[in-house]
Protein backbone atom coordinates (compact mmCIF):
# COMPACT_ATOMS: atom_id res chain seq x y z
CA UNK A 1 0.00 0.00 0.00
CA UNK A 2 1.82 3.75 -1.28
CA UNK A 3 0.43 5.23 1.93
CA UNK A 4 1.75 2.76 4.41
CA UNK A 5 4.79 2.56 2.46
CA UNK A 6 5.15 6.58 3.00
CA UNK A 7 4.35 6.36 6.97
CA UNK A 8 7.22 3.76 6.89
CA UNK A 9 10.18 5.44 4.87
CA UNK A 10 9.19 8.86 6.07
CA UNK A 11 9.94 12.12 4.43
CA UNK A 12 12.61 10.33 2.31
CA UNK A 13 10.05 7.72 1.02
CA UNK A 14 7.56 10.77 1.12
CA UNK A 15 9.74 12.60 -1.73
CA UNK A 16 10.03 9.04 -3.55
CA UNK A 17 6.31 9.09 -3.13
CA UNK A 18 5.61 12.25 -4.41
CA UNK A 19 7.81 11.65 -7.68
CA UNK A 20 5.92 8.56 -8.54
CA UNK A 21 2.55 10.97 -8.33
CA UNK A 22 3.98 13.32 -10.78
CA UNK A 23 4.97 10.34 -13.25
CA UNK A 24 1.30 9.03 -12.74
CA UNK A 25 -0.17 12.54 -13.58
CA UNK A 26 1.79 12.49 -16.02
CA UNK A 27 0.89 8.77 -18.01
CA UNK A 28 -2.68 10.34 -16.90
CA UNK A 29 -2.11 13.03 -19.47
CA UNK A 30 -1.01 11.80 -21.78
CA UNK A 31 -3.47 8.79 -22.22
CA UNK A 32 -6.16 11.03 -21.55
CA UNK A 33 -7.06 10.57 -25.18
CA UNK A 34 -7.46 6.72 -24.95
CA UNK A 35 -9.57 7.21 -21.19
CA UNK A 36 -11.67 9.60 -22.45
CA UNK A 37 -15.23 8.74 -23.35
CA UNK A 38 -16.99 9.49 -26.39
CA UNK A 39 -19.68 11.59 -24.80
CA UNK A 40 -17.34 12.88 -21.93
CA UNK A 41 -17.91 15.91 -19.00
CA UNK A 42 -15.69 18.43 -20.52
CA UNK A 43 -14.53 19.22 -16.86
CA UNK A 44 -13.62 15.39 -16.66
CA UNK A 45 -11.99 14.17 -19.65
CA UNK A 46 -10.46 11.00 -18.00
CA UNK A 47 -13.86 9.79 -16.53
CA UNK A 48 -13.16 5.88 -17.37
CA UNK A 49 -9.53 6.08 -16.06
CA UNK A 50 -11.02 8.13 -13.04
CA UNK A 51 -13.93 5.92 -12.02
CA UNK A 52 -11.38 2.77 -12.52
CA UNK A 53 -9.01 4.80 -9.71
CA UNK A 54 -12.27 5.19 -7.88
CA UNK A 55 -13.48 1.14 -7.68
CA UNK A 56 -9.92 0.63 -6.77
CA UNK A 57 -10.59 3.16 -3.61
CA UNK A 58 -13.50 2.09 -2.73
CA UNK A 59 -12.41 -1.53 -2.36
CA UNK A 60 -9.19 -0.41 -0.25
CA UNK A 61 -12.05 1.52 1.78
CA UNK A 62 -14.58 -1.55 2.10
CA UNK A 63 -11.58 -3.76 3.19
CA UNK A 64 -9.15 -1.57 5.09
CA UNK A 65 -10.20 1.87 6.11
CA UNK A 66 -14.02 1.67 6.81
CA UNK A 67 -13.68 -1.15 9.19
CA UNK A 68 -10.79 0.36 11.21
CA UNK A 69 -12.28 3.71 11.67
CA UNK A 70 -16.02 1.76 12.35
CA UNK A 71 -13.61 -0.02 15.14
CA UNK A 72 -12.10 2.93 15.84
CA UNK A 73 -14.94 5.02 16.44
CA UNK A 74 -16.81 2.56 18.64
CA UNK A 75 -13.92 1.55 20.77
CA UNK A 76 -12.44 5.24 21.73
CA UNK A 77 -14.27 7.45 24.36
CA UNK A 78 -15.69 10.66 22.66
CA UNK A 79 -13.47 12.90 25.05
CA UNK A 80 -10.37 11.56 23.15
CA UNK A 81 -11.78 11.75 20.14
CA UNK A 82 -12.94 15.35 20.54
CA UNK A 83 -9.09 16.01 21.83
CA UNK A 84 -7.53 13.83 18.50
CA UNK A 85 -9.51 16.05 16.47
CA UNK A 86 -9.20 19.23 18.28
CA UNK A 87 -4.95 18.56 18.48
CA UNK A 88 -4.82 18.09 14.06
CA UNK A 89 -7.14 21.06 13.59
CA UNK A 90 -4.78 23.16 15.28
CA UNK A 91 -1.83 21.81 13.14
CA UNK A 92 -3.55 22.69 10.08
CA UNK A 93 -4.51 26.39 11.25
CA UNK A 94 -0.60 26.84 10.99
CA UNK A 95 -0.89 25.73 7.11
CA UNK A 96 -4.13 28.06 7.22
CA UNK A 97 -2.31 31.09 8.49
CA UNK A 98 0.28 30.65 6.10
CA UNK A 99 -2.04 30.41 3.04
CA UNK A 100 -4.45 33.20 3.68
CA UNK A 101 -1.03 35.09 3.99
CA UNK A 102 -0.17 34.09 0.96
CA UNK A 103 -3.62 34.89 -0.39
CA UNK A 104 -3.19 38.36 1.30
CA UNK A 105 -6.45 37.85 3.73
CA UNK A 106 -5.06 39.74 6.90
CA UNK A 107 -8.04 39.26 8.68
CA UNK A 108 -8.13 35.24 8.02
CA UNK A 109 -4.36 34.97 8.65
CA UNK A 110 -4.42 37.10 11.73
CA UNK A 111 -7.59 34.77 13.01
CA UNK A 112 -6.06 31.67 12.07
CA UNK A 113 -2.29 32.65 13.92
CA UNK A 114 -4.04 33.68 16.74
CA UNK A 115 -6.17 30.32 16.75
CA UNK A 116 -3.11 28.62 16.85
CA UNK A 117 -1.54 30.95 19.46
CA UNK A 118 -4.60 30.53 22.10
CA UNK A 119 -5.12 26.63 21.90
CA UNK A 120 -1.30 25.49 21.68
CA UNK A 121 -0.42 27.85 25.12
CA UNK A 122 -4.00 27.89 27.01
CA UNK A 123 -5.53 25.02 25.18
CA UNK A 124 -2.77 22.04 26.21
CA UNK A 125 -1.37 22.12 22.78
CA UNK A 126 -4.39 22.12 21.10
CA UNK A 127 -6.53 19.08 22.58
CA UNK A 128 -8.76 21.80 23.89
CA UNK A 129 -10.45 24.12 21.24
CA UNK A 130 -10.01 27.86 23.53
CA UNK A 131 -9.90 29.97 20.51
CA UNK A 132 -13.73 28.73 19.40
CA UNK A 133 -14.89 29.17 22.67
CA UNK A 134 -13.52 32.87 22.40
CA UNK A 135 -15.03 33.63 19.14
CA UNK A 136 -12.06 33.44 16.67
CA UNK A 137 -13.42 31.83 13.06
CA UNK A 138 -11.29 29.52 11.54
CA UNK A 139 -10.35 29.96 7.59
CA UNK A 140 -9.01 26.69 6.25
CA UNK A 141 -7.20 27.11 3.32
CA UNK A 142 -4.94 24.83 1.27
CA UNK A 143 -2.25 25.37 -1.30
CA UNK A 144 -4.55 24.35 -4.23
CA UNK A 145 -7.11 27.39 -3.02
CA UNK A 146 -3.60 29.77 -3.07
CA UNK A 147 -2.93 28.61 -6.21
CA UNK A 148 -6.37 28.91 -7.65
CA UNK A 149 -6.89 32.30 -6.09
CA UNK A 150 -3.88 33.50 -8.08
CA UNK A 151 -4.96 32.21 -11.32
CA UNK A 152 -4.24 29.01 -11.99
CA UNK A 153 -6.68 27.13 -13.43
CA UNK A 154 -8.32 23.85 -12.07
CA UNK A 155 -7.46 21.85 -14.62
CA UNK A 156 -9.30 18.28 -15.63
CA UNK A 157 -11.18 16.21 -12.74
CA UNK A 158 -8.51 13.65 -11.31
CA UNK A 159 -8.90 10.56 -8.69
CA UNK A 160 -6.21 9.83 -6.83
CA UNK A 161 -5.37 6.30 -5.52
CA UNK A 162 -6.03 6.44 -2.19
CA UNK A 163 -6.40 10.02 -1.44
CA UNK A 164 -9.95 10.08 -4.17
CA UNK A 165 -10.81 13.18 -5.22
CA UNK A 166 -8.75 15.76 -6.83
CA UNK A 167 -7.89 18.25 -10.14
CA UNK A 168 -5.26 18.57 -11.48
CA UNK A 169 -3.93 22.03 -10.23
CA UNK A 170 -4.69 20.62 -6.04
CA UNK A 171 -2.69 17.07 -6.95
CA UNK A 172 0.45 19.54 -8.13
CA UNK A 173 -0.46 21.01 -4.93
CA UNK A 174 -0.32 18.04 -2.66
CA UNK A 175 3.76 18.05 -3.14
CA UNK A 176 4.08 21.23 -1.64
CA UNK A 177 1.27 20.31 1.06
CA UNK A 178 3.27 17.16 1.85
CA UNK A 179 6.25 18.96 2.97
CA UNK A 180 4.25 21.24 5.09
CA UNK A 181 2.69 18.97 6.85
CA UNK A 182 3.78 19.44 10.10
CA UNK A 183 2.59 15.85 11.25
CA UNK A 184 4.25 13.78 8.57
CA UNK A 185 7.55 15.96 8.73
CA UNK A 186 8.12 15.05 12.84
CA UNK A 187 11.52 13.61 13.23
CA UNK A 188 10.60 10.92 15.30
CA UNK A 189 9.24 7.77 13.20
CA UNK A 190 6.87 5.92 15.63
CA UNK A 191 5.77 8.97 17.05
CA UNK A 192 5.00 10.27 13.48
CA UNK A 193 3.39 7.32 12.41
CA UNK A 194 1.07 7.27 14.98
CA UNK A 195 -0.13 10.44 14.84
CA UNK A 196 -0.39 9.97 10.97
CA UNK A 197 -2.65 6.74 11.57
CA UNK A 198 -4.83 8.43 14.49
CA UNK A 199 -5.44 11.02 11.70
CA UNK A 200 -6.31 8.96 9.21
CA UNK A 201 -8.98 7.40 11.33
CA UNK A 202 -10.27 10.16 13.10
CA UNK A 203 -10.91 12.10 9.28
CA UNK A 204 -12.18 8.68 7.96
CA UNK A 205 -14.76 8.38 11.23
CA UNK A 206 -16.19 11.51 10.36
CA UNK A 207 -17.22 10.62 7.33
CA UNK A 208 -18.73 7.43 7.92
CA UNK A 209 -22.42 8.91 7.47
CA UNK A 210 -21.34 10.87 5.21
CA UNK A 211 -20.32 7.61 3.04
CA UNK A 212 -24.17 5.65 4.17
CA UNK A 213 -26.12 8.90 3.02
CA UNK A 214 -24.09 8.86 -0.61
CA UNK A 215 -24.44 5.14 -0.64
CA UNK A 216 -28.25 5.58 -0.29
CA UNK A 217 -29.02 8.60 -2.29
CA UNK A 218 -27.14 8.79 -5.26
CA UNK A 219 -27.98 6.62 -8.12
CA UNK A 220 -24.20 7.02 -9.84
CA UNK A 221 -22.32 7.51 -6.74
CA UNK A 222 -19.03 9.06 -9.10
CA UNK A 223 -21.19 11.18 -10.64
CA UNK A 224 -22.46 12.60 -7.23
CA UNK A 225 -19.04 12.79 -5.81
CA UNK A 226 -17.12 14.60 -8.70
CA UNK A 227 -19.40 17.48 -9.24
CA UNK A 228 -19.75 17.99 -5.33
CA UNK A 229 -16.10 18.14 -4.89
CA UNK A 230 -15.74 20.23 -8.25
CA UNK A 231 -18.51 22.58 -6.66
CA UNK A 232 -16.96 22.55 -3.07
CA UNK A 233 -13.65 23.54 -4.47
CA UNK A 234 -14.76 26.41 -6.42
CA UNK A 235 -16.85 27.68 -3.69
CA UNK A 236 -14.10 27.52 -1.34
CA UNK A 237 -11.33 29.54 -4.00
CA UNK A 238 -13.69 32.14 -4.44
CA UNK A 239 -15.02 32.15 -0.47
CA UNK A 240 -18.61 30.80 -1.22
CA UNK A 241 -18.94 33.63 -4.46
CA UNK A 242 -17.91 31.78 -7.82
CA UNK A 243 -18.57 33.98 -10.35
CA UNK A 244 -21.04 32.49 -12.64
CA UNK A 245 -19.29 29.96 -15.48
CA UNK A 246 -19.80 30.89 -18.99
CA UNK A 247 -21.79 28.39 -20.67
CA UNK A 248 -20.11 26.29 -23.96
CA UNK A 249 -20.66 27.73 -26.99
CA UNK A 250 -23.78 26.02 -29.14
CA UNK A 251 -25.47 25.44 -25.96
Amino acid sequence: MTVLRDLVRGPAGGARFLSAMALALAMVLTLGGCASTPRANTKDPLERLNRNVSEFNDVVDRAVLKPAATAYQRVTPALVRTGASNFFGNVSDVWSFVNTALQLKPQEALDNLMRFSVNTFFGLGGLLDVASEMNIDRHKEDFGQTLGRWGVPTGPYLVLPIFGPSTLRDAMAFGVETRADVVRNLGDIPTRNSLLVLRTLETRANLLRVGDVVEEAALDKYTFTRDVFLQRRRNAVYDGEPPEEKKPEGR
